[in-house]
C-alpha cells in the first residue's frame, strides 16, 4: 500500500468511525462530521466518503444541513434514503426534510471537547441563522 492509499484510507475510517456510532432514528450532517473531524474535511468530502461505504456503515443516517437527504442523483431508487430513515422512525416534511433540533444526534466526545453553551446549535446552524446573529 502506498503512503497516498494508506491516507486516503485513514481519512475514510475516521470518518466511518463516527457514522458506525450514530443511533438507529438519529442522523449527522455532512458539515458537522466535517467540523468535528476537524482540517482536511469538508462536507463535499465527507459526501465522497459517504458515498463509497461499505454495507456495515450506516450511510443513509448523514444527511444535508437542510435536513435532506441528497442522494437522489447517486443512488437508485432515488429516494431509497429517506425510505431507509422513515424505517428508523424519522418523519419528514412534504418537502423532504426532517427537523435536526429533534432528529441530530451528537456524540459525546465532542460535547466534551467543545466546553461553550449552546454547542448543539452551532453544529447544524443553517445560514438564516448566521445572518440572524450579524443584524
Amino acid at each position: 500500500m502506498t503512503s497516498r492509499e494508506k491516507i486516503g484510507s485513514d481519512y475514510r475510517k475516521r470518518v466511518y468511525k463516527i457514522v458506525r456510532k450514530i443511533p438507529s432514528g438519529s442522523v449527522m450532517t455532512y458539515g458537522q462530521l466535517a467540523e468535528i473531524l476537524g482540517e482536511g474535511y469538508t462536507p463535499r468530502t465527507i459526501g465522497f466518503v459517504m458515498h463509497a461505504a461499505d454495507e456495515g456503515t450506516p450511510w443513509h443516517r448523514v444527511i444535508n444541513a437542510r435536513g435532506e437527504c441528497s442522494t437522489g442523483k447517486v443512488v437508485l431508487p432515488h429516494d431509497k434514503q429517506q425510505r431507509m430513515l422513515e424505517a428508523e422512525g424519522i418523519k419528514f416534511d412534504e418537502r423532504g426534510r426532517c427537523n435536526l433540533e429533534k432528529y441530530l444526534w451528537i456524540p459525546d466526545e465532542k460535547l466534551s471537547k467543545i466546553e461553550r453553551p449552546g454547542s448543539k446549535a452551532t453544529l447544524f446552524r443553517g445560514r438564516d441563522a448566521a445572518k440572524k446573529d450579524k443584524i
